[in-house]
């Protein structure tokens, strides 16, 4: 066995990683206790990353060698890469030379490495001229660029992630770190234990797991965000809780900014933000009057209209009190993908140019031309990633080259995403998985490397650089990712200007050699910027692990923090106020569209789900998709958990299950972020396809940013009356899930009679240290507003293995109703192996139970046809997974917690002793810590009361 040090390909926290393989085959993986991001931990994520990448689901999805697709909707074949590469080329080419450079777009990734986003970011603005390069970093990250370069001078994160052990005071903002930053939770909740002095305070609209641990929690009305740190700010000022001394050495603007709080009253802002005044009040002096309070913020407030005001206002908070510059101080803004930070040194923006200059700035051009050997960059601005899919969808941008991103799945008004995709005369996408939304538009698909096999630096939330590894050879035909837009761009340099020096000098067919060639010139790039790294080289990130930039040449160490002596990287020094009043959201509430519908993270998947979305126990914990809506207004509009209802807003509508959520307030709904067209579907009354999520936000952005407004759209949510209902689920080879999934989803399209669709993945969720006994299945729901022929039902079954004849059927045509159930002998015990209900799925509850967790069926016989939701035998659940590494249940823990006594770590421990359940990754802690405290002695009182 090889082991192979790498980073987690996750969120921005870094994680190291060390990889186990044998061959060509990774076997495990588990937390590097060397690196400093981690310290050896991984979430639940992380921790079934070797599952990921090797379980047969897996395999079937990745894309081992080009195709090309001769004309639009047809199968795409094989074809090698030089074919490929020339087309590409050619169309590039022809696009350019017809209608201009800025004719063709560029659309990258967070999750590239930094060897892959320079070469991008070269090829675009260097070679062919155009600024036309974004990234879906756009739609993480931007609004904390902007409000850090527009108050603290430069994108750079001032703190770190040892801060929160020196914090006395923890600001948490529109993050549900517990969720989405799991590991760096770990690290807070340590902090927490080791200084109980410690205070946390959570604003979020949603009563998260992470606020759970807050001692003051601030439900804010989505997108007040601006009114709260203004009248934080204003309490300040009336109370003298700020710094006028740091303020007058080191800053400028803020007379405008008190000018402008003014009006920021204590009562007004309360009102707007739906909290109360002694809670504002509270949270303004222990932000202000801490010794060292730390602010850790996220998609809350950058995907957002009002972004950068949302980033500059927080900061504002810091400089007026001096919380910045010092141990466990700073406004730190979390990021979302593995190398957002990366991306962004390099200038891989619309709007920006290589080591952090701007377009804007001549001066920059200049420096950055000459690094490059050309004669100039282009001044005009880049299309930004809203910007460019509707310049596509006009037709002004006639090619599109995507990789590593699935703009089909993650853009909102996926409306005008996929009417760009199918205007577009040209779409290349450069992807490791085939089964990703946007493959289906391309007409040419290259296969890139992923986790596990490619090389080179990717950059974390604390601006800490690792070195990402080779450990395992490259599947198929696949190729890195740079290599692949070098070999382009050698193409495309014999067409653009045939007989000059190739502004590609890189070894592609020496992966190590190649890579670090390109990060040596992006280390001179950064020469005298505020990220240096002059001093740093692959042989120091060898030998002394990740490094945290800046660190000039003659240095030996980076710094852990910046701004301690309160000098800025601004013209003279100085931080600046940004005075920003409160703006509303860009789609209010209105009488049609009465909720707020807000997005969000699951716990245990990522993104898209292209990897995450392969493996069925990552479903346990949240299985299917669904809208979450408080009790009282579910009540209100005659709704039960479960019941489909239409959520419609100013874009599109889609069908999905509605759940009943305590953590949210009224007016409010929240559907996760995950779920597109590759696992929920349906069609309109017009017959359009409808997909995802995505299907209902908004392309509004920020002005300056350029961010959209992924976190806020305006919905109605009505019940869907569709009395034909479908379930069908079973368990399958797990060499033939993908195929049946696949298959399933393109048979719902084929026959429009379904206003609503979801098919996903399920499993037997065994623990993560007992292999061998995983399970893979495919679950299928469907609602019409009358019954589809048989045959397509018969189809169903066929695909799900339930054709032959250890299958039992009953079938009611005049009511349109049809059951089977098919069995299988294992061991001693008949099990119920697949069923399928069409038009009543009432006996659900009871045979997907008797299913999923593979209990004793023979008792049952044709009794498992009788319809019901009360079983002929009685059947008890495990209950829901909290738990994934060690299948443990909502049901087992409550039952234990009964024999638990002491205070509620007492408590938790005793119950984790017990029963295994967070001690391994940890992700289920929060939750786990929910379920102590809702079953203790302060379980009846509310949580700002129960623990201030």
């Amino acid at each position: 066995m090889q082991e192979t040090k790498s980073t987690c390909p996750y969120c921005g926290v870094g994680c190291g990683v060390i990889i186990e393989s044998t061959g060509t085959q990774i076997t495990g993986v588990r937390g590097d206790p060397t690196h400093p991001a981690n310290f050896g931990r991984l979430c639940t994520k992380g921790s079934t990353l070797h599952l990921t990448a090797t379980s047969p689901v897996t395999l079937q999805t990745r894309l081992l060698h080009p195709l090309q697709r001769a004309q639009r909707n047809e199968a795409a074949l094989p074809v090698t890469w030089d074919a490929a590469l020339t087309l590409a080329a050619d169309r590039f080419a022809h696009t350019i030379a017809q209608h201009g450079p800025d004719a063709v777009g560029f659309y990258v990734s967070g999750q590239l490495l930094t060897e892959d986003y320079y070469v991008f970011n070269k090829l675009a603005k260097g070679l062919i001229g155009t600024n036309n390069i974004d990234t879906n970093s756009r739609l993480c990250m931007s609004s904390a660029v902007a409000g850090y370069k527009q108050t603290l001078g430069a994108d750079a994160p001032p703190a770190c992630y040892d801060d929160v052990n020196h914090a006395q005071c923890l600001f948490i903002v529109g993050s549900n770190a517990a969720w989405a930053h799991p590991i760096l939770f770990r690290r807070i909740e340590d902090a927490r234990a080791a200084n109980p002095g410690m205070k946390v305070i959570v604003a979020d609209p949603r009563r998260t797991d992470t606020a759970g641990m807050a001692d003051l929690f601030l439900p804010i009305q989505p997108g007040s965000d601006v009114m709260l740190f203004n009248g934080m700010l204003h309490i300040m000022l009336w109370e003298g809780w700020v710094d006028t001394a740091y303020i007058a050495a080191h800053t400028t603007g803020f007379d405008d900014l008190k000018a402008l709080v003014r009006d920021a009253t204590p009562e007004r802002v309360a009102q707007t933000c739906g909290i109360s005044v002694a809670d504002l009040t509270t949270a303004a002096k222990w932000f202000a009057t801490s010794k060292a309070t730390l602010s850790l913020y996220c998609q809350g407030l950058n995907q957002s209209s009002s972004g950068t005001a949302k980033n500059a206002t927080l900061i504002n908070l810091h400089l007026a009190t001096a919380q910045i510059g010092k141990p466990g101080a700073g406004p730190f803004s979390l990021t979302g993908q593995p190398n957002a930070m990366g991306g962004r040194e390099v200038g891989g923006l619309a709007n920006l140019l290589s080591a952090h200059r701007d377009l804007a700035n001549p001066q920059h051009r200049a420096e950055v031309a000459a690094l490059w050997g050309v004669a100039d960059v282009p001044s005009k601005p880049g299309k930004t990633a809203v910007e460019m899919f509707q310049a596509a969808a006009d037709g002004e941008i006639k090619a599109l080259w995507i990789a590593c991103t699935n703009p089909a799945q993650s853009m909102p008004d996926q409306a005008t995403v996929r009417r760009a995709l199918q205007r577009a005369e040209f779409v290349v996408v450069q992807e490791a998985f085939a089964t990703a939304a946007t493959c289906a538009f391309a007409d040419l698909l290259l296969p890139a490397t992923t986790w596990g096999e490619k090389t080179g630096t990717v950059t974390n939330s604390e601006r800490r650089i690792s070195r990402v590894r080779t450990a395992v050879p490259t599947p198929g035909l696949a190729r890195h990712d740079w290599a692949i837009a070098v070999q382009f761009a050698h193409q495309l340099e014999a067409r653009l200007r045939p007989g000059a020096p190739t502004l590609f000098p890189y070894a592609t067919d020496a992966a190590d050699m190649g890579a670090e060639a390109v990060w040596k010139e992006h280390r001179e790039s950064t020469r005298g910027r505020d990220l240096d790294i002059t001093g740093l080289s692959w042989e120091m990130l060898e030998a002394q692990g990740p490094q945290q930039w800046p660190l000039e040449d003659g240095t030996t160490t980076g710094k852990a923090r910046l701004y301690e002596d309160g000098v800025f990287p601004t013209a003279d020094g100085r931080a600046r106020f940004a005075a920003h009043a409160w703006q509303p959201t860009a789609e209010p509430r209105e009488s049609r569209y009465p909720f707020s519908l807000t997005t969000g993270r699951l716990r245990d998947q990522w993104h898209g789900m292209t990897r995450t979305g392969t493996l069925g126990r990552l479903f346990g914990h949240v299985a299917e998709p669904s809208l979450q809506m408080h009790p009282q207004d579910m009540v209100r509009r005659k709704l039960a958990s479960g019941d489909l209802v239409h959520v419609t807003s100013k874009r599109g509508s889609i069908v999905v299950p509605v759940q009943a959520d305590t953590t949210l307030g009224l007016s409010q709904v929240f559907m996760a972020m995950h779920w597109g067209s590759e696992f929920l579907s349906g069609v309109s009354s017009t017959g359009e396809r409808l997909a995802g999520v995505n299907a209902l936000t908004t392309s509004a952005f920020c002005p300056t940013s350029k961010q959209p407004e992924l976190k806020h759209a305006a919905v109605k949510v009505l019940k869907a009356e569709l009395p034909w209902t479908l379930l069908a689920m079973a368990w399958l080879p797990a060499e033939g899930a993908l195929a049946a999934r696949e298959a399933l989803s393109a048979l719902m399209a084929q026959f429009p009679y379904f206003q609503y669709t979801s098919c996903v993945p399920f499993s037997n969720n065994t623990p993560l240290d007992e292999p061998g006994r995983e399970r893979t299945g495919v679950l299928l729901r469907a609602a019409a507003h009358e019954a589809p022929p048989d045959a397509l039902i018969a189809q169903i079954e066929a695909l799900l293995g339930m054709a032959g004849a250890d299958t039992l059927r009953y079938a009611d045509k005049k009511r349109g109703q049809r059951r089977a159930a098919r069995l299988a002998r294992q061991g001693d015990n008949t099990t119920l192996e697949g069923i399928v209900l069409a038009g009543d799925t009432s006996a659900e509850g009871w045979l997907k139970t008797l299913l999923q967790e593979e209990l004793p069926a023979q008792t049952y016989g044709r009794l498992l046809l009788v319809p019901g939701a009360k079983a002929p035998v009685a059947v008890q659940s495990r209950g829901k997974p909290v738990c994934t590494c060690f299948n443990v249940t909502d049901a087992a823990i409550t039952a234990q917690l009964a024999h638990c006594h002491g205070t509620d770590d007492d408590r938790l421990a005793q119950l984790q002793g017990q029963l295994r359940c967070g001690t391994n990754c940890g992700s289920c802690v929060p939750e786990l810590k929910r379920m102590v405290r809702n079953t203790g002695p302060l379980a009846s009182k509310p949580l700002a009361q129960a623990v201030i």
